[in-house]
């Protein structure tokens, strides 16, 4: 007899819920300060816009070209997880009563948990980027595992919604920057003015 999918969901919770609190019980004093920090950096995606400027402005054509398509990557995504994704699903923020230290904490953000905007979006503007500067694919996604891992930390999302969002982030990136490809290139080569009817 097939097992109950609903009965199969609440255990995966129970395990997100259960790695959240080995996280947020284990003492690490000397990262504490490093990734309260990382996570308030990432706040309105200032660590995206930081460093689409930094290409914008010493990159070149293609500097500027990942720049766009990377915060174009990042709008996208954030529309799409705080229209649509975040209202759907609605899920809870934890709760972080006395398991996570005071020297971790955040300010708790107001909109619901499900998934993590802020791993949605750096890895929304690495897919971008990475998608015309390849080699900078792996250092944006390494930093956006670091943004993504720092939200557990700090007690604001379980980890189940940075696993999801990162993955979400990375899927609609790829399509925003296919997009931004047509368009320029239509930008480049706009199509001719139809010939006279037959």
């Amino acid at each position: 007899m097939p097992s109950d999918p609903s009965r199969w969901l609440d255990e995966v919770v129970r395990i997100d819920q259960a790695v959240y609190a080995a996280v947020a019980t284990t003492p690490t004093p000397e990262l504490d300060e490093a990734l309260r920090r990382l996570s308030r950096a990432a706040d309105y995606s200032r660590l995206s816009i930081a460093a689409a400027a930094t290409l914008a402005l010493a990159g070149g054509h293609k500097g500027r070209r990942a720049a766009v398509t990377g915060l174009a990557s990042v709008a996208v995504t954030s529309a799409a997880m705080n229209i649509t994704i975040k209202p759907l699903v609605r899920r809870r923020r934890p709760e972080r009563g006395e398991l996570v230290r005071a020297a971790r904490r955040v300010p708790m953000p107001s909109s619901a948990s499900f998934p993590s905007g802020h791993s949605a979006a750096a890895f929304a503007f690495a897919t971008g980027v990475g998608h015309v500067l390849p080699w900078t694919a792996f250092p944006l996604r390494a930093l956006g595992g670091l943004v993504a891992y720092s939200r557990v930390h700090t007690g604001v999302h379980f980890p189940g919604d940075v696993v999801v969002g990162s993955l979400l982030g990375g899927a609609i990136a790829q399509v925003t920057a296919r997009a931004v490809d047509r368009r320029l290139a239509l930008a480049r080569h706009p199509p001719g003015p139809a010939g006279p009817a037959a």
